[in-house]
């Protein structure tokens, strides 16, 4: 036995050719498999897809990325987030629209006094966000599906965004581009001037489905909305632009607050048209917009010809949520309409996964 290890010892020393030969193909095998393996998510893609979703991000609550990835992935999605920011709390903008004396359903990002007192972070600029682009590309992982955009602040951040969708089609050119082009409310902008003519001219043209709120369509056509019928027109007006799938998200009407959503289904053909009523709710939100927009990626591409019926999940999955925060608050002991209200997501799941349809569209003539 001595003999024997001797043996093996002298020709399989660590300097000898033969220790070298064999260690190094051995390794190399093993690094093969280490280095290689498939991404899944391209390798065995889901049935409903891919989504590049660029967006905000907080520590703590649920806006942005935060609000919208958790449900896409219930939906049976692969999600993949940027943070455009990234920031310890939500700043105190995403809130709820008071519009018509109560919170709007969705909530968008205007300065309010009923946030945190202060928030930490960091904003990603548009060279850092081509350069995330560049690391997926060069390990060819930038197929997608799908691409969710929401808050954008600055014109450059949003001339990088455009590089993207164009990169993206250029490697899958059937990619659906759902963008929230959250600019303001209540007749105010909260992002520079500058950003709406952007906005309009060329993302507009290659978006696949807005998600405008009230004000955000009257910035994005240039007319005001102030009737059911002006909302009807703003949708078709914002599909001459590009889009085939219109939803906005809220418009209020005397007192009542409604979405209105269009799809035209073929170019140039007369879309299809319809509206959700939908209950005010006495409280402040934050992520809900995000939630939104989110929900109707999810819905629309598992009802690909049925806009409406996507809409009326969305609408039905978002008002659960926002019933259970409001319970939950107040089980808690705190008077709901004292602050924002961050929402309770994942206690929400079932209703995210599996909603129960109690808002119904109805088909305008």
């Amino acid at each position: 036995m001595l003999t024997l290890q001797t043996s093996l010892f002298i020709h399989f020393r660590p300097h000898s050719n033969a220790f070298h030969n064999l260690s190094f193909s051995s390794l190399k095998k093993k690094c093969s498999r280490a280095m290689a393996p498939p991404i899944l998510s391209l390798a065995l893609p889901s049935e409903t897809g891919r989504v590049l979703s660029i967006q905000s991000h907080t520590v703590q609550g649920y806006v942005g990325n935060k609000s919208a990835v958790f449900p896409l992935q219930l939906l049976g999605y692969d999600v993949d987030p940027i943070m455009s920011v990234q920031f310890s709390n939500h700043t105190g903008k995403s809130m709820s629209d008071t519009r018509c004396g109560l919170s709007f359903i969705l909530c968008q990002y205007y300065l309010s006094v009923h946030g945190y007192p202060t928030f930490k972070g960091q904003v990603l600029n548009g060279k850092q966000l081509w350069e995330l682009i560049e690391g997926l590309e060069a390990n060819k992982l930038l197929y997608y599906t799908h691409l969710l955009t929401g808050y954008i602040g600055s014109v450059s951040f949003l001339d990088t965004v455009l590089e993207v969708v164009s990169k993206l089609r250029s490697i899958n050119p059937t990619l659906t581009y759902v963008c929230d082009p959250v600019m303001g409310d209540d007749g105010k902008l909260y992002v520079p001037q500058e950003l709406v003519s952007v906005y309009r001219e060329k993302v507009v043209p290659v978006a696949s489905m807005l998600t405008p709120n009230q004000f955000e369509a009257e910035q994005l056509t240039g007319f005001r909305i102030a009737s059911e019928q002006d909302g009807r027109k703003a949708c078709r007006h914002l599909h001459a632009a590009g889009p085939p799938k219109v939803v906005i998200t809220s418009i209020c009407i005397d007192g009542t607050l409604l979405l209105i959503g269009s799809h035209e289904k073929e170019k140039g053909q007369s879309p299809v048209q319809f509206k959700i009523v939908i209950p005010k709710i006495p409280a402040y939100f934050t992520g809900t917009g995000d939630l939104m927009t989110a929900l109707l990626l999810g819905w629309s591409n598992k009802y690909p010809n049925n806009l409406e019926k996507a809409a009326e999940l969305a609408v039905s999955s978002l008002q659960a949520v926002l019933s259970r925060t409001l319970k939950d608050y107040e089980k808690a002991g705190y008077d709901p309409q004292t602050s924002s209200l961050e929402i309770r997501l994942i206690q929400s799941r079932d209703d995210i996964r599996d909603p129960e349809i109690k808002y119904n569209a109805q088909i305008y003539d």
